[in-house]
């Protein structure tokens, strides 16, 4: 196993993850947009929100990517199909727990089922497995995450040479 293969892979799956996200979004399979969603918690500028949404999608890649790293360790093994088994529950954890009842709690610009009618929110929320933002967002998202976890655990599994 391989810190640095850990590394590169958190970079190549976020850089996977995100480009099928946003193809997915552009061929109308879903709405979702996760880098904006990021972003617009920091502002309210819609374009600067797109640029630091991105930045900030790309450090959680890198520190999901350990986490997985992490589990490789204390577990003795790696590989891309673990990844995928890992990316399997990231996906289903990001699309219920995480997007759709913790980023609500704290994203000062998304609408909650507890937001009064006083209240306007810039973004809607998420809802269960993001089913909000599109009947195929679920299956997109989860799918994007498993191809994620395989590319962390494939690169994390590579021994380095020298």
């Amino acid at each position: 196993m391989s810190a640095w293969g850990t590394a590169a892979g958190g970079f190549v799956a976020t850089l996977v993850l995100t480009t099928v996200l946003r193809a997915a979004s552009e061929f109308r399979l879903t709405r979702a947009d996760l880098p904006f969603l990021l972003g617009t918690a920091l502002t309210a500028n819609r374009a600067r929100a797109k640029a630091i949404g991105y930045l900030l999608h790309f450090v959680s890649g890198e520190v999901f990517a350990f986490v997985y790293y992490a589990v490789f360790l204390a577990i003795g093994h790696a590989g891309w199909w673990l990844g995928a088994l890992f990316g399997l529950v990231h996906g289903l954890f990001a699309g219920t727990a995480l997007v759709n009842i913790l980023l609500p709690l704290v994203h000062p610009r998304m609408g909650s089922p507890l937001t009064s009618a006083p209240k306007v929110a810039l973004l809607e929320p998420p809802g269960f497995l993001m089913l909000n933002y599109g009947p195929t967002t679920p299956l997109v998202t989860v799918l994007a995450h498993i191809g994620y976890g395989a590319i962390v655990g494939g690169f994390t599994s590579l021994t380095p040479h020298g």
